[in-house]
């Protein structure tokens, strides 16, 4: 670029490098699309019960875009231990790049994942999950907006500042393509640790969440964070005959139903002592547009107190996503014995997930009723996290969303988790984080029927784009 940097640091409004990036992101959108169909093509499910094989030609495939990128001094599949024991096994594979900063730029991280979650039923889908399909203006597929549709903006971010600045431009960037988010990122401790010198930088852009609604950009700035477990209620040493011990002897079933029942209060708010709640300024949504994004049927009511969006994004959350017992179709007169139910809790921001497992498990074990036994185990622990709005990072970002859609980005929080963020914070304190994303609210992640806005995508692959133009514009202590 030949405008120079104003003596305070902030970059110049650079039109014409604007307006050459717009037209090369446009130019390129097609191509981008078509990369992504085929990512998307690869079913790539990171879960224990799921071909491992499918995660691997994925990494490959992300690799392949990469390095075709030319403009990294270092592109690798590398992998993390699960733990620190000697025989632990080995995490998922992940893409890394790095090339170098120049001439006083800063260094940017570039996070996204590339395994996706299990499709579930295909019959669920209007068409095949990972065959990508374009119906309107959305592309379908399970990974198709999360994350695949994450990694392409990367991917195309660079393609276009590349092609406008050329190869030879002074931003530092590294990159970390995941490849285990969805099963739990359960090497990411390990990882950073051991590739700290690739992933080091002075911003991080997470690109793993979502916009406002399809004409209005977004900038994640609270995330809850999240507890999960199996919890096991047991009232009998076998199964017994319904018929002639029913009335006096109390099954898992009934003991399971009464205790969960505890967990909240009648107007559906969490009734645990010892979760907190966190002060959150939200922005006006309804009930209409709860049940418009969410499905909620005629006469099905909301739960919980204060605004919709107070209990999404500040409030704790306890949901039961799973249970163990005899399906309906194998049900037989008998008391059962242990039921074994899947609990998954979100933790409102201010609050640590130790604590609120604490909680929890305290409230179940003071509320279990007849006596029943309890037993927890396969817990997993996310943090909440807050992101710091006052850097610069995010001023260019927001400037830079601006730019791309025409509007300013709303700050919102969310209800789900990215626990290792705060794995991030940790291991890079000084970084500036970014949660930015390329989803909007009909986008269904994780859902049957997962899908992209084109429209949506190009907004925020643009709006990166010109982020990286500004920061290679910017010196690393401005």
């Amino acid at each position: 670029m030949t405008e120079s940097l104003p003596a305070d640091g902030a970059t110049t409004d650079l039109p014409t490098t604007s307006d050459a990036l717009r037209g090369a992101v446009e130019a390129a959108f097609p191509a981008t699309i078509a990369d992504l169909t085929r990512l998307v093509k690869i079913p790539s499910v990171s879960w224990a019960a799921f071909d491992a094989a499918h995660v691997e030609a994925s990494a490959e495939a992300v690799a392949e875009l990469v390095r075709g990128l030319g403009v990294f001094d270092l592109v690798e599949i590398r992998r993390a231990a699960i733990g620190d024991e000697a025989d632990a096994p080995m995490g998922k594979p992940a893409v890394v790049a790095r090339r170098a900063a120049r001439n006083g730029r800063p260094t940017v991280l570039l996070y996204a994942h590339h395994d996706v979650q299990p499709p579930g039923d295909d019959t669920d889908w209007e068409s095949t999950p990972f065959e990508p399909t374009l119906r309107g203006d959305r592309l379908y597929g399970r990974g198709a907006a999360d994350d695949k549709a994450g990694v392409m903006a990367h991917i195309g971010a660079i393609r276009a500042i590349t092609e406008v600045l050329g190869a030879d431009f002074d931003l530092g960037i590294a990159l970390f393509i995941e490849g285990e988010e969805e099963s739990g990122s359960l090497s990411f401790a390990n990882f950073l640790r051991e590739n700290r010198d690739v992933l080091e930088a002075d911003a991080i852009v997470v690109a793993d969440s979502g916009n406002w609604d399809l004409e209005t950009p977004s900038l994640t700035v609270a995330l809850r964070g999240a507890v999960a477990f199996r919890l096991r209620v047991s009232t009998l040493a076998h199964a017994s005959h319904s018929g002639m011990f029913g009335g006096a002897v109390p099954d898992a079933m009934l003991a399971a139903i009464q205790l969960l029942a505890t967990l909240h209060d009648a107007d559906g708010s969490v009734a645990v002592e010892g979760l907190t709640s966190a002060d959150l300024e939200t922005p006006a949504y309804d009930e209409a547009q709860l049940r418009a994004e969410t499905g909620l049927l005629d006469g099905v009511t909301p739960i919980g107190t204060g605004t919709i969006l107070s209990r999404i994004w500040a409030q704790p959350s306890i949901t039961i996503t799973g249970i163990d017992a005899p399906t309906v179709a194998n049900a037989s007169n008998t008391l059962v014995p242990s039921v074994a139910v899947r609990l998954s809790a979100r933790v409102a921001p201010g609050q640590t997930d130790v604590d609120a497992l604490a909680a929890i498990r305290s409230h179940l074990e003071q509320h279990v009723p007849f006596g029943a036994k309890l037993e927890f185990d396969a817990f997993e622990l996310g943090q909440p996290f807050l992101v710091d709005t006052s850097g610069w990072a995010v001023a260019e970002s927001n400037a830079a969303m601006e730019e791309a859609w025409g509007k300013a980005p709303v700050e919102i929080g969310v209800g789900g988790s990215i626990p290792f963020i705060a794995e991030l914070v940790a291991e890079f304190p000084s970084a500036q984080i970014l949660v930015t994303g390329v989803e909007d609210p009909d986008s269904r992640a994780h859902s049957p029927n997962e899908s992209l806005h084109l429209g949506v995508f190009q907004r925020a692959l643009l709006a990166e784009a010109l982020f990286l133009a500004r920061l290679d514009a910017r010196s690393e202590d401005s």
